[in-house]
């Protein structure tokens, strides 16, 4: 066959159809002590979240960690987990679901997929569901406002590792962050307020994110400074005064520092100055997960309380709702530009 003739036997070019992969950080298969193992291994095998000599870490990761760790965590996971399973993959499959409503009507194809960096459903199966659906142009939306290495950059790695092994590639457009986008800020302001029409309004706003180690922002991660505006716009669309509110850090592991002021030792300070009641927000998290609805609302719940500090009220992510599912067709459409 000359080369013409192979040229003819080629299927004509058409308009690929465009894929949102909507990223999150991912969850154990089930709330027991196998799935937190292997859920763990890989979350801390990552040299983005952890960032040591990998020998020395493998050999405390091994050693030590994945020998202790997982049957404290399972227990925690259970007291979160819900019939239908994890909340963190529950809301993000309704996220799915409701953005693929969104594009629904598109003249060019939209096809959405969800992954998750560590666990199931994977990068690469979200990828390949993707490929499956024809899609040659892919936007990569990772669920993380605010940008840091270890979760932004980590998921881009994933994304790339997997897309190494592919003969085709798709073109890529990644979305890096969102931390001071007008929707979020409005759709963080809307739940607050709804939340202290419902219940009241507590004499502080506490606003926690997760946190970092201190190394990896005086290494150049951006990561507490967007938290920072985050929480300094939220305030002002709130009109609270520099009294009512403050940014703290949670979720802290292993005993260098991070960056501070911490979650647990502002809210025992707060409980010991005998504050009456503390509405905490955590605008990091696009969904509900182990680190709000136990972390915040039980583990520093009591951190407060047995300090002396009255109620504690978390205020949910923004989940599912419907100002957040605007805020992320927005972000897509805007991403999207030329190919729709």
């Amino acid at each position: 066959m000359n080369t013409a003739d192979h040229i003819e036997h080629h299927q004509p070019m058409q308009q690929p159809a465009v894929g949102i992969l909507l990223c999150n950080l991912g969850t154990p298969d089930a709330p027991d002590t196998p799935s937190l193992r292997r859920y763990l291994k890989e979350f801390l095998s990552d040299p983005r979240v952890v960032e040591m000599n990998r020998l020395s870490w493998w050999l405390i990761l091994n050693g030590i960690i994945l020998n202790t760790r997982p049957a404290r965590s399972a227990r925690a996971y259970q007291s979160v987990w819900t019939k239908e399973g994890s909340p963190l993959l529950l809301y993000s499959q309704r996220q799915q679901a409701a953005l693929q409503q969104a594009f629904a009507d598109s003249p060019t194809p939209v096809h959405v997929a969800l992954a998750m960096r560590y666990g199931n459903p994977s990068v690469a199966h979200g990828l390949n569901a993707l490929r499956e659906r024809g899609c040659g142009r892919v936007l990569v939306l990772p669920l993380y406002p605010q940008y840091a290495a270890a979760t932004t950059a980590s998921t881009f790695d994933a994304v790339f590792d997997e897309l190494k092994r592919w003969r085709r590639m798709p073109a890529i457009r990644t979305l890096d962050g969102y931390h001071d986008h007008p929707a979020y800020i409005a759709a963080l302001k809307a739940s607050v307020e709804q939340h202290w029409q419902a219940h009241g309004r507590a004499e502080r706003l506490l606003i926690s994110f997760h946190g970092i180690p201190q190394r990896y922002f005086d290494n150049g991660d951006p990561y507490p400074c967007l938290c920072r505006k985050t929480a300094r716009l939220l305030a002002e669309s709130l009109a609270l005064p520099e009294d009512a509110w403050q940014l703290s850090f949670q979720s802290r592991f292993g005993r260098e520092p991070w960056v501070q002021p911490y979650t647990d030792a502002t809210l025992q300070a707060w409980g010991q100055q005998g504050l009456a009641s503390v509405d905490v927000i955590c605008p990091g998290f696009a969904a509900d997960c182990l680190e709000t609805i136990e972390e915040i609302g039980v583990e520093n719940r009591d951190i407060f309380s047995q300090a002396g500090g009255g109620e504690l009220r978390y205020i949910p992510a923004l989940n599912d709702r419907p100002a957040h599912i605007e805020l992320l067709i927005s972000l897509c459409r805007a991403q999207l530009a030329g190919w729709l």
